[in-house]
This record gives C-alpha cells, structure tokens and sequence, in this order.
C-alpha cells in the first residue's frame, strides 16, 4: 500500500498528525486518543498497514 492512500484512509477516519519524527510520524485518533507511528517508506506492507488501522480503532 502506499504511503499516502494510507495517510488518506487515517484522515478520513478522523486521526490527525500528532508529530513528526525522523523516520516515522505519529498519527493520533482524535476519537479514542490512540497513537501509532507510521513509517516514512514509500511502501507499506498491507499487513502493517492494516496492523496500524486496528491499533488506532479504525478497523
């Protein structure tokens, strides 16, 4: 999956930008105030991806 339609999917769940790191950014649920770090690779694994999802409720 690429970075950005995963980037996308978060937003349109409600998760904002929490901060940025040098390898990874961290993603926040503004619903139930979740945080995951998502990677700056161009690919993510779908199973990381989806992985990222369920940890921050979207799933």
């Amino acid at each position: 999956m690429k970075r950005k339609e995963l980037i996308r999917e978060l937003i349109e769940a409600g998760c904002i930008l929490h901060r940025n790191g040098a390898r990874h950014d961290l993603y926040i649920n503004s619903i139930t105030g979740k945080k995951q770090p998502i990677p700056r690779h161009n690919e993510i694994d779908d199973r990381l991806a989806n992985h990222i999802k369920r940890m921050l409720g979207i799933f």
